[in-house]
């Protein structure tokens, strides 16, 4: 063999070995997800989180898999499912919701957790601050409290005799209370009666809505695990009972509902996916500052308003992002 053919060999051997080097030591990072309801019930933000991280360079099944857990509206199994997730060895937990982090922050201090969209997380303790989270927790905050005042303004322009309100939301859930005080406050400057309908787990909701609509109360349909577990039932129900109902997130509408005015939830999981991203770079969750929603939206399902024997305002279906016929 001549030496220039041999030493083009040696170098495509090297290279070859190299390459088989490099792709036997690439790291395939296991992310741990603690959800409120089962993939296909999340759909969309599941792809969405799965997009943001197929767009940072990210190949599910080679530079990461999904261990997914979901609770299915029932918060007291948090803490068991983030246990199976720790004992899985997850590089990180992704989380929704506040009953859902605070369980993985209390199970472990060492896995970084990020929040894909977690209502409060100042208030409720997760962090110890927005700017300098501290500790092994960051993520998206969906600024839930600000938005329910919002939400009945929103209804009051749907009907202008609106007279009386229900919350319907998990009062054990720590975000409840913030909201419930931003309703009564916004309720009582409009002149309208206010009342609570605690559901603490799916088989509340039926008995919850039956009394609402003996009252003739609309509902504000909070987000949290129970009622986005039970969101078509809670949807039937009201349109069975002729209930008007806004809601905290636009899944709501998707399955029949009213309307809804909310952040992009989809946009939150797809931002999430960049913190993974740096984390599995090197950051600490410590050093990422929480970051706020930048994507609001109005639905509203003219179909339902039909069958509802609603006119909706023009001034509102001009505002509205999405109009579902």
């Amino acid at each position: 063999m001549r030496r220039r053919e041999f030493i083009v060999l040696m170098a495509g051997t090297a290279t070859w070995a190299g390459s088989l080097s490099a792709q036997q030591s690439r790291k395939t990072w296991r992310i741990g997800m603690l959800e409120t309801v089962a993939p296909r019930l999340n759909a969309a933000n599941l792809e969405a989180f799965r997009s943001g991280l197929v767009a940072l360079g990210y190949n599910e099944g080679q530079d990461f898999n999904l261990e997914y857990r979901s609770a299915d509206g029932y918060i007291e199994r948090f803490p068991e499912l983030v246990g199976e997730l720790i004992q899985l060895k997850v590089d990180v937990i992704v989380t929704r919701g506040t009953p859902a982090v605070l369980a993985a922050k209390a199970a472990t201090s060492t896995v970084p957790i990020v929040m894909a969209a977690s209502g409060g997380p100042l208030t409720s303790g997760v962090v110890a601050g927005l700017a300098h989270p501290g500790g092994n927790v960051t993520g998206l905050s969906a600024i839930t409290d600000e938005l329910t005042a919002k939400r009945l303004q929103l209804l009051k322009e749907l009907t202008s005799g609106l007279k009386s309100v229900a919350y319907l939301h998990d009062m054990a859930n720590p975000v409840a209370a913030p909201q419930w005080q931003e309703l009564k406050m916004a309720a009582q400057s409009l002149g309208i009666q206010t009342a609570i309908l605690d559901v603490r787990k799916p088989e509340d909701i039926a008995t919850a809505i039956e009394a609402a609509s003996r009252r003739g109360d609309a509902i504000v349909v909070g987000n949290d695990a129970v009622t986005h577990a039970s969101r078509q039932q809670i949807v039937d129900l009201t349109k069975k009972h002729g209930t008007l109902a806004i809601y905290a997130t636009r899944e709501f509408v998707d399955v029949g509902g009213l309307i809804s005015y909310a952040v992009s939830y989809p946009d939150l999981y797809r931002r999430a996916a960049g913190y993974v991203d740096r984390i599995f770079r090197g950051a600490k969750p410590a050093d990422l500052p929480v970051e706020q929603p930048t994507k609001f939206e109005l639905v509203i399902n003219l179909e339902t308003a039909k069958a509802l024997g609603l006119t909706v305002p023009p001034a509102l279906l001009a505002r509205a992002d999405e109009l579902i016929e």
